[in-house]
């Protein structure tokens, strides 16, 4: 080409400074996505899961009343009425004679049928029992060592306040399922935490060393969980001594949760690892002398820790579950101590169950705090890839 021909061309190239924004304007919003942490990312994918935020805020309430079961509950965990045994929910109302006067209850009219010998009780409509709120009431200890008798809202003085009903021993059952969530509920977070620390533990050696440790580890993983579930925990319930205090038969039960529920956390953990190992990162950590265990806990697993979270929340309420049937069947918790299922252990009896329908009811905190995880933890998951 001559230089006659290229002094001819065309010049495309722009002398002035080089400016991005000039490419593509972005608007504020964009930018804000361009920019956010996985973290921020991860939260606003999460708050368009509706039903998970719903979820999360209901469970987060639940075991916000576990702190507080003693002033949420309007009589004390030991508070016998002998003359309301078997007496039904009382209906709320707040207006009376035409007038607004408060929520309250009617008192009742009991009489004893002489042929069945069943109590009967019929609401009496002249006495309304205004109920009181931020009221003196039963004594307790909160949390075992502070005395106090203030209560979120109490019965009039020697009058009944059973919203959900009482039990054989004249015990309100809504005050017994509040002392109840407290046990059902915290089982499963320490079950987990135990479940997680084998399960990380034993899965990551599995998943960072591979040869004969991932091999026995998995025929360990596989007799496990080919064993039946309830059996396995009536069998290993039926182990506690009979002697033990309800404290220790309480923190056997957790255990025992943790030990079986490990292996399908240690399994992922080990196939996460797996295809974790091999990346640059992984291999510049041991080239600067990192020993395995940091690898694994500062490297490897934060890798994947969104996985994890979703894990527990599908785990967690396994453990409820499992606490609730060994209690159910008379082998897990026992009285004094109070939890779901040892209130369900008293609706055994189909015939209780179709006199007093009402003894039935701590199952519906047992079935919404199951359906809440599931659904949680499915916001969870979808909010653990944000870029999905």
């Amino acid at each position: 080409m001559t230089k006659r021909a290229q002094s001819d061309m065309k010049h495309y190239v722009c002398d002035e400074p080089f400016d991005a924004q000039s490419i593509e304007k972005l608007t504020p919003e964009q930018e804000a996505v361009f920019l956010a942490s996985q973290k921020k990312l991860m939260w606003w994918k999460f708050k368009r899961h509706k039903l998970a935020v719903i979820c999360g805020a209901f469970l987060a309430l639940m075991y916000l009343t576990t702190i507080f079961s003693e002033i949420l509950a309007p009589y004390a965990l030991e508070t016998r009425n002998s003359k309301y045994i078997y007496a039904p929910p009382q209906a709320l109302h707040l207006f009376h004679n035409g007038e607004f006067v408060g929520p309250f209850v009617y008192d009742y009219k009991s009489e004893l049928d002489l042929n069945t010998l069943k109590r009967i009780y019929k609401p009496n409509t002249d006495k309304a029992l205004k109920i009181r709120f931020f009221c003196r009431g039963d004594n307790y200890e909160f949390w075992g060592f502070i005395k106090s008798d203030f209560h979120l809202f109490c019965p009039q003085k020697k009058k009944p306040l059973f919203l959900l009903g009482a039990d054989r021993l004249g015990r309100d059952v809504l005050s017994r399922m509040f002392y109840g969530a407290r046990i059902s509920l915290t089982i499963g977070l320490i079950g987990i935490s135990i479940s997680f620390t084998l399960g990380i533990i034993i899965g990551g050696l599995a998943g960072y060393y591979g040869g004969w440790i991932d091999l026995v580890v998995q025929r360990i993983i596989e007799v496990i969980q080919s064993l039946p579930t309830i059996p396995l925990w009536l069998a290993l319930a039926s182990i506690m001594p009979v002697t033990w205090s309800p404290i220790l038969v309480y923190f056997g039960i957790t255990i025992i949760l943790g030990l079986i529920d490990w292996t399908g956390l240690a399994r992922a953990v080990r196939s996460k690892l797996l295809a974790l190992r091999e990346e640059d990162y992984v291999l510049a950590a041991r080239l600067m002398g990192a020993s395995p265990g940091r690898i694994i806990g500062l490297h490897l697993v934060p890798g994947f820790m969104s996985h994890l979270i979703a894990s527990a929340t599908i785990t967690i309420p396994t453990m409820i579950l499992g606490e609730t049937a060994l209690s159910f069947l008379g082998l897990g918790l026992r009285p004094p101590i109070v939890s779901w299922g040892v209130l369900l252990n008293e609706a055994q009896n189909i015939n209780v169950v179709a006199l007093y329908p009402w003894l039935i009811l701590p199952v519906v905190p047992v079935i919404l705090v199951i359906l809440a995880f599931n659904f949680f933890g499915d916001g969870l998951r979808d909010a653990a890839d944000p870029y999905g």
